[in-house]
């Protein structure tokens, strides 16, 4: 909230005194964040205290029981968490909001979205349990008992026995971290009428959270944000440094150990680590095959830090709408992996859907006195004439990481390796088949980039979204080979 009527979500400032509650010109999510209240709660809020006020009188005047966007289950459920906290802090809710909390609690309460499960139906079972400690009698008791036993039901669902969120979704995962901790929070705060009903479900989070801490802490980069795989952005989650200070303050030890290895086996994402170099790996399913709506066609991509800069990234997602950008964002040729005759690995469509999808097949990870391996193989391209596998082999050492991608199968298909560069990182070309990367701010060297097949190495512009609506020029390799399969193509990275 950047003034009485103003608001900056997704990277987009728009008025309320333009727009409305309800603008149809701004795009879906957009219009949710409005109607969440996050603000409420923010770093510095108390000096906005006023503004807030004024804000939940203004919501209550536009927003009658059932009417526009603001009583979808979603932001129902969002905002009900944060006005509660809100009056928790500072008890200063009047009492038609109190009365209006009481409404949208109970109208929540019929419309759970138990048709799109997932993190949804999470927040709507952790808004249910917010407003069943918050209100006193049989009602509240309730929406107490419902919250508890969605929770209690899709714990062991949503969180793998690696601590990774189902959704495969780094950026997800951390917002169910938040969720985790918000309700071991309210539980420690419970009044003791209700301790004994909640105490079975503490202890269930509980058990979840330091597995949770640890899989956030492996799939974060050097620079300590996330990496980029399926919807992953910054700045709308809490960042891993938030969430590490937040969990130490209700009671949980944040482990940093890194290992040469990480396998989360239940995700499908690796962490390899050796000298200066960090690469993180997608060998993972899209996601549930029920629920594939955050899924990017992004198998066997990987990112790359030296030090704490990064390096090769994936392009990461700047918007939830239908359309080119959406579609780009989600597309093969998107992430730092192979695209075989210019088709996504996996079939996505609209803004959530996916059809026909990648399998992880064959993953093995492994280290020795040289260094770590891992390798795995797809069978995204397999629809394809010849039906074509790809498998890839990472090999890091102390001062290389040596790429091997191997397509098989029947037939002449064009394969192209694509390696997207963060910003701040230039490629200057040595010759056909070598390039070297070059920081723009200093100069300096980073690394080189060979194709020991001899395969022209072609810089491209590209594009980064650190967040949504919010693109950054960048540059990517592409390496490009056309011939009967079977086709092996190997790069490497030296520093």
């Amino acid at each position: 909230m950047i003034g009485p009527t103003e608001f900056c979500f997704l990277n987009k400032r728009a008025s309320l005194d333009d727009y409305g509650w309800d603008g149809d010109s701004l795009e879906t999510l957009w219009r949710y964040n409005q109607h969440y209240f996050d603000d409420l709660n923010a770093d510095g809020g108390l000096a906005r205290a006023s503004w807030h006020s004024a804000l939940i009188e203004s919501w209550l005047r536009n927003n009658p029981p059932s009417t526009g966007t603001g009583w979808a289950p979603y932001p129902t459920s969002l905002r009900i968490v944060n006005w509660i906290k809100w009056d928790l802090e500072h008890r200063q809710l009047s009492a038609q909001a109190v009365q209006s909390l009481a409404v949208q609690a109970r109208w929540l309460m019929r419309r759970l979205e138990r048709h799109l499960l997932g993190n949804h139906l999470f927040c709507n079972a952790k808004a249910l349990i917010f407003a069943g400690i918050y209100f006193e009698g049989a009602e509240a008791s309730r929406w107490l008992d419902t919250g508890l036993d969605v929770v209690e039901k899709q714990l062991d669902e949503q969180i793998l026995p690696d601590g990774g969120h189902f959704e495969l979704s780094t950026m997800y995962h951390a917002l169910a971290i938040e969720d985790l901790l918000d309700l071991i929070n309210l539980f420690a705060a419970a009044p003791a009428s209700v301790r004994i009903s909640i105490n079975e479900t503490r202890q269930r989070l509980a058990g979840k959270v330091p597995l949770m801490l640890a899989w956030l802490d492996r799939m974060c980069h050097p620079d300590g944000e996330i990496s980029f795989f399926n919807d992953a952005a910054m700045g709308i989650a809490p960042s891993p440094h938030e969430l590490f200070s937040y969990a130490s303050r209700v009671g949980f030890a944040a482990n940093h150990a890194q290992e040469p290895i990480t396998y989360f086996q239940h995700s499908g994402y690796v962490r390899l680590q050796r000298g200066p170099a960090v690469v993180l790996a997608d060998v993972a399913r899209i996601g549930p095959d029920y629920l594939p709506g955050h899924a990017h066609a992004d198998t066997l991509s990987f990112e790359l830090s030296l030090g704490s800069r990064r390096v090769i990234v994936n392009s990461g997602t700047s918007n939830y709408g239908v359309g080119p950008a959406r579609s780009r964002d989600r597309s093969t040729d998107a992430h730092s992996t192979a695209v075989v005759d210019g088709q996504n690995s996996s079939e996505v469509w609209a803004s959530f859907r996916v059809g026909r999808r990648a399998y992880p097949l064959d993953v093995r990870a492994s280290s020795d006195h040289l260094g770590v391996v891992l390798s795995g193989t797809h069978d995204g391209y397999t629809h394809l004439p010849g039906r074509p596998l790809h498998r890839r082999t990472w090999r890091l050492t102390d001062h290389e990481l040596l790429i091997e991608d191997e397509v098989t199968g029947k037939g002449i298909h064009q394969v192209d390796i694509l390696l997207h560069l963060a910003p701040g990182i230039k490629a200057v070309s040595q010759s056909g088949s070598e390039v070297h990367l070059v920081d723009t701010t200093s100069d300096a060297s980073v690394a080189s980039v060979v194709s020991n097949d001899a395969t022209t190495i072609v810089i491209e512009p590209s594009c980064w979204h650190p967040e949504f609506g919010k693109p950054i020029a960048s540059f990517r390799l592409r390496l490009t080979g056309r011939a009967d399969l079977p086709q092996k193509h190997t790069t490497r990275l030296s520093w």
